[in-house]
């Protein structure tokens, strides 16, 4: 593995999960993208560090984290790529901003990195996208697609296939 988060943005906690998200917005990190996630990928696949440490997700009793995801939390990193503003599910159209392969690397990248760190096994339920929390977690989600669909491999449809791409290719890089 290459690419390394700065060590400063990880701190020796206990992490059970990573959730993947696109964050339904431009190709660049916005203020609301930093409130929700711990890390954001942009477009060029630059890396952006949210408002909260991942440590902040340790325990939320106290309502200061990043909230990526309803009722899963606690003990899970919440990484997004900013993309896919104005995507439409079906029929499919990837919006103004649709996600690049380039940022799609990188966050494999990145979430390798985390999962290593972390020692977080790569499982259907420990690695997932936000799309996968309601069937693999039972956390019910209000109608998340993110993802179902690649804009860069046409060919790889539904959160299941998304995600099975995702954790091949985390587990290529570790």
């Amino acid at each position: 593995m290459t690419y390394r988060l700065p060590l400063d943005w990880l701190q020796p906690v206990k992490m059970s999960r990573i959730i993947a998200h696109w964050s339904a917005g431009a190709h660049r990190a916005s203020e609301l993208d930093k409130e929700h996630y711990h890390l954001i990928v942009e477009g060029s696949g630059n890396v952006v560090r949210g408002d909260h440490t991942i440590s902040d997700n340790v325990n939320t009793a106290d309502d200061d984290y990043a909230a990526h995801t309803r009722g899963c939390n606690t003990g899970s990193i919440g990484v997004s790529l900013a993309c896919m503003a104005g995507a439409m599910e079906s029929p499919f159209h990837a919006g103004k901003f649709p996600m690049t392969e380039t940022q799609w690397h990188r966050a494999m990248d990145v979430i390798a990195h985390l999962a290593e760190f972390y020692k977080i096994q790569v499982t259907s339920k420990t690695i997932l996208s936000h799309a996968e929390v309601q069937p693999n977690l039972g956390i019910k989600q209000a109608g998340k697609w993110d993802f179902t669909r690649l804009p860069f491999a046409p060919n790889v449809i539904g959160a299941k296939a998304c995600g099975d791409k995702m954790r091949a290719e985390v587990k290529a890089r570790l």
